[in-house]
């Protein structure tokens, strides 16, 4: 922050008085570390060794213990870290912005894995609510069922759930793909703005309700579009697109991905300066 300090030469204004006083601030925090050029990576973070594994046991942890202590883990080098009896705890491995490879034994509460760039997650139980909210980069593979706002804003990385998930799921994501092997509830890609979803399963009402833009495809039956989603033609390069993406997430090797149908945004709603006059003629 400016420090501005009395010089012996005055301007008139700071011989006025003006901008004479110490101005004082917080530091301006670090995001990146500049040194590292093109590849940029997170101040504070670690440099591990995927070959070097540990267990942590988080039974008796509180999860910002359990979060605090793979931390310091990683800052031992711990690439690869396994967390034993998760125990359904919410927030657990929040905001890892790490190259790691995680593993729970068991299930996350809500909010697990929330604001993570970079690590590679594999749950082996269920998850609750907002798993992954804001996943950056990365991936996040659910071995069982996932709740509501699955990916809820996400920018980018793979996150899949080999089972079904609740609604809301994709709710106003950015980017990435979401992966879901079952089925899905009502409003999934509710006000969703970039990125893929690709739903193996059925889905309930009103999908990609509002959606901005972005892309759904979905296996199964659709119980009903939202406002402004309509369907488009499934390209060649849509399936090659959709074949490449199973094989990555583990599921669905064998779906016939012909059979998808490809939602989009309508872009009805992005007319908003054409109707702000009319709007307010009525006002008027």
């Amino acid at each position: 922050m400016a420090n501005l300090k009395t010089t012996e030469k005055k301007t008139k204004a700071q011989s006025m008085g003006m901008h004479t006083e110490v101005l004082t601030g917080r530091t301006q925090q670090k995001f990146f570390n500049p040194d590292e050029g093109e590849n940029l990576y997170y101040f504070g973070t670690y440099d591990v060794d995927f070959n070097k594994r540990t267990e942590l046991d988080v039974k008796e942890m509180s999860a910002p213990e359990a979060n605090k202590e793979i931390d310091n883990l990683m800052s031992q080098g711990f690439g690869t870290i396994v967390i034993k009896n998760p125990q359904g705890k919410h927030s657990l491995g929040v905001g890892i912005l790490n190259k790691l490879n995680l593993i729970f034994e068991g299930s996350l509460g809500y909010f697990g894995m929330g604001s993570c760039d970079g690590p590679t997650v594999r749950i082996n139980g269920r998850v609750g609510w907002s798993c992954a909210e804001n996943l950056m980069a990365g991936k996040v593979v659910i071995e069982k069922n996932a709740g509501s706002c699955f990916g809820a804003a996400i920018r980018g990385g793979d996150l899949i759930c080999k089972g079904s998930v609740g609604a809301r799921t994709g709710i106003d994501m950015k980017g990435g793909t979401i992966i879901v092997g079952g089925d899905a509830g009502a409003f999934t890609g509710f006000m969703m703005q970039r990125g893929r979803i690709i739903i193996l399963g059925d889905v309930g009402i009103n999908l990609g309700d509002s959606m901005y833009d972005g892309t759904i495809f979905i296996g199964g039956k659709i119980g009903s579009f939202g406002s402004d989603a309509v369907p488009a033609d499934l390209s060649a390069s849509d399936q090659d697109w959709l074949k490449r993406k199973l094989k990555v997430a583990e599921i669905g090797e064998k779906f016939d991905v012909s059979k998808m149908t490809k939602i989009v945004a309508g872009k009805k709603l992005w007319n908003y300066d054409n109707l702000e006059p009319h709007e307010k003629k009525g006002a008027i």
